[in-house]
């Protein structure tokens, strides 16, 4: 049932947040504290536990929507290149030859030389392409050579390329760009201080179908999970088992979110103490509860990301209502 209060409700009440129970031997040893919310297009809370107004940086799981400009400008199709490209723009990859390659290839086609590049190499790598966020601030730069924009300062919050992000995602939430609260995520690009179920309302969004740019993105995050993260990673193991129906791209800081694909559905997480590990454990409880995997993919990834190590187990107490 969606709430009343809507998303801009201040309301504290409601059902209690999730714990994640790290068990050793059948024993607890660790303790993590989780909100959740599922959202429709129209921003109606329809499911949650703890705080749907919980404040955070969304961190990563921004990238679908920073890489809007690089299709709605016209950069993507100027290149004449595959899905692969959108795919490398929402990533946080692991740097590896075949991602590195192709975030090398966006700026390629847009005849961008690897020096404008802003994200830091990373230790012990060679090239800033092997960051983790190369793919992003490729298309980034791929979009400012297609508008005319300056390659210089394109991480700068007033850079008119960081202006139309802002403005973007300010209309798929329905406030002015102006009430928008950024700060610099570590690869030097803005990211967002946002309410946990704006975070929602943006993945319903991205999964709603309705908003062709949007949908694009989603559907060449599923065809090449491989590039979104990377083999063995979350993302891309839950997209190869999802049958086309979900997109999901983790943040730093126990950040996740979810698009139910055709649905127009938006499940986004947050665990209080930033575990990786606690926001794995509750999607997949969640993906469980709303039924959103069949029980083969659901039990080959409780196998990878329920049991840390022999003798260990996560386990997650609560629901969504």
């Amino acid at each position: 049932m969606a709430s009343s209060l809507g998303l801009s409700g201040t309301s504290r009440q409601g059902p209690p947040a999730l714990e994640v129970v790290l068990l050793r031997n059948g024993m607890a040893e660790s303790f993590h504290r989780v909100h959740a919310v599922v959202t429709d297009q129209r921003g109606r809370l329809l499911m949650r536990a703890g705080d749907p107004q919980q404040l955070s940086f969304i961190r990563s799981s921004l990238k679908p929507f920073q890489a809007q400009v690089f299709v709605s400008s016209g950069a993507f199709d100027g290149q004449g290149g595959s899905e692969r490209a959108m795919a490398i723009a929402c990533s946080s990859h692991d740097g590896t030859l075949a991602q590195a390659r192709e975030a090398f290839q966006v700026l390629w086609r847009a005849d961008v030389d690897v020096s404008f590049l802003r994200c830091p190499c990373p230790k012990g790598r060679e090239s800033s392409l092997q960051h983790n966020c190369s793919g992003k601030h490729a298309a980034f730069l791929a979009s400012c050579k297609r508008m005319g924009w300056p390659l210089e300062g394109y991480l700068n919050r007033n850079h008119p390329l960081q202006q139309e992000v802002l403005n973007r995602v300010a209309e798929l939430l329905g406030i002015p760009a102006a009430e928008l609260v950024s700060a610099c995520d570590d690869c030097g690009a803005p990211t967002l201080q946002l309410p946990l179920c704006q975070m929602a309302l943006l993945y319903a969004h991205l999964g709603g179908g309705q908003l062709p740019t949007l949908e694009r993105l989603a559907r060449a995050m599923q065809a090449h999970p491989e590039l979104v993260a990377g083999e063995g990673r979350f993302d891309t193991e839950l997209m190869r088992r999802s049958l086309g129906l979900l997109v999901s791209k983790g943040g730093a800081e126990g950040i996740q979110c979810l698009a139910r694909m055709g649905e127009g559905l938006g499940l986004a997480i947050k665990v209080e103490d930033g575990s990786s590990r606690a926001k794995w454990a509750v999607a997949l409880q969640l993906l469980k509860q709303l039924e959103w995997l069949t029980p083969s993919a659901q039990e080959e990834l409780e196998e990878q990301f329920l049991i840390p190590m022999a003798g260990q187990r996560l386990e997650v107490r609560g629901e969504l209502r």
